[in-house]
């Protein structure tokens, strides 16, 4: 159950600050339109003007809390409980450790930071200002995930042996975020395993519950470079002779749906309010429309993490680029008395060795009463709604126990993460 559900929560209104209001921060933000009594949006700090001015017009902000830059937020007198945080991962940890300076509550989008020292900083700003840090692990959130912890820490299934948990990124997905995208570059983001699956990685951990002692990673860019590049291809797809036969042809993904009037995601990414000539020209002239074998991407594209814990249980993590389903979790939970497995981030199936019996178990979305809106069931098939409401349900009782994804718990996810790239670049064992 989420918060909403099982406890009485205090009637006072928690006040938010957005920063950065672009895809995951306008998500977030949504949680006041659900459930208006709970959460207000009272200010945006977002550079690019119709973002900006969609935030103003969906949460009526008034003009003295309208911001172009978080520093110029910082720079006022505390305006509100909480800030949102969702600016790009590299652009994370001087907002985070302002605003808690400012004695602001923090909801983070993940990943906290790109390098362990900025997570560090950033964990221990929120621990000396005494403020809530939420870091965006939605995974935890989801019903299914609460469920599967829920069974392993009653002992359902026994001891854990093993764990195996994959991501298929999807085909498209990957070729327009990892390869044309935001998370192309290291340099200019962060490793793929990092913007894609540190949450996987932090599901793993928070299921297991003991330490990690070891960690090995192997990955390439296996597909998306320049030795895979069809012969007669050109540099972008409005130009290629040879697109209508490629799967990551721009114009499938981004001109021909928005010749059919569809303006949401990818398309919104490209160019906002989304209209066919605006996609034409960025497809012309920006990254969206380079042909993916010719792009400057080099982040990985088919990796695996294997990690082995103090029990003894081990987990392998696989993150594919090149699938049908698009980050459709696939987990495999193996104990000593029988196992679990969710394959469409709604049902548990729990096979028991003992009975020899399957029993699969669907729990709920949370429902908002009076609520109109459907909002709480889409992102991340409602965990980024539970986030909300376990963050809000957080700083209304000032007890963190609705937090399961506060600052140490995320920084040593975060760090598994680090010591996995760091196996894959030096092909060796790390010890933990």
């Amino acid at each position: 159950q989420m918060p909403s559900e099982d406890v009485v929560l205090p009637s006072c209104l928690v006040t938010a600050i957005v920063v950065g209001a672009g895809n995951r921060g306008y998500g977030y933000a949504e949680f006041a339109i659900d459930c208006p009594q709970r959460l207000k949006i009272v200010g945006v700090a977002e550079p690019q003007p119709f973002r900006r001015q969609r935030a103003v017009d969906r949460h009526h902000i008034p003009t003295t809390n309208v911001f172009e830059t978080w520093q110029e937020c910082a720079k006022q007198e505390r305006l509100a409980d909480c800030v949102i945080i969702a600016t790009q991962d590299q652009d994370h940890k001087e907002p985070a450790i302002a605003f808690a300076n400012k004695g602001y509550h923090i909801l983070l989008e993940k990943p906290m930071a790109v390098t362990k020292e900025d997570c560090d900083a950033i964990a221990e700003a929120a621990t000396k200002n005494g403020v809530v840090l939420c870091v965006c692990h939605v995974l935890r959130y989801l019903p299914c995930n609460k469920l599967i912890k829920q069974m392993i820490e009653e002992g359902v299934i026994g001891e854990v042996q093993n764990i195996n948990h994959t991501e298929p990124v999807g085909h498209r997905h990957f070729a327009h975020s990892y390869v044309r995208g935001n998370w192309a570059s290291t340099s200019k983001s962060t490793f793929s395993l990092m913007a894609k699956c540190c949450h996987d990685v932090d599901l793993i951990n928070w299921w297991m519950g003991s330490q990690c002692t070891k960690v090995s990673s192997f990955g390439t860019l296996q597909h998306f470079n320049s030795a895979n590049k069809p012969p007669g291809a050109a540099a972008r797809c409005l130009d290629c002779p040879v697109e209508a036969g490629c799967p990551y042809s721009a114009k499938k993904i981004y001109l021909q749906p928005a010749q059919e009037g569809d303006q949401g995601w990818p398309m919104n990414v490209l160019c906002e309010p989304v209209d066919v000539e605006s996609i034409a020209e960025a497809l012309q002239t920006g990254p969206y429309g380079r042909c993916v074998y010719s792009s400057d991407n080099d982040v990985c594209d088919n990796q695996v993490v294997s990690m082995q814990f103090a029990t003894g249980a081990t987990a392998t993590l696989s993150m594919v680029a090149c699938t049908e389903k698009q980050c459709r979790r696939i987990t495999m939970v193996y104990g000593s008395l029988g196992q679990l497995t969710v394959d469409d981030h709604k049902t548990v199936h729990h096979y028991d060795f003992r009975t020899l019996k399957t029993t699969s178990y669907t729990p709920a979305h949370s429902v908002v009463p009076g609520s109109t809106s459907t909002t709480h069931n889409k992102g991340h098939d409602g965990a980024d709604w539970g986030l909300m409401d376990a963050f809000v349900a957080g700083i209304q009782t000032r007890d963190p126990k609705f937090i399961t994804s506060g600052p140490a718990v995320s920084l040593a996810s975060h760090v598994l993460c680090f010591e996995a790239e760091r196996s894959r670049l030096e092909s060796q064992v790390v010890h933990l």
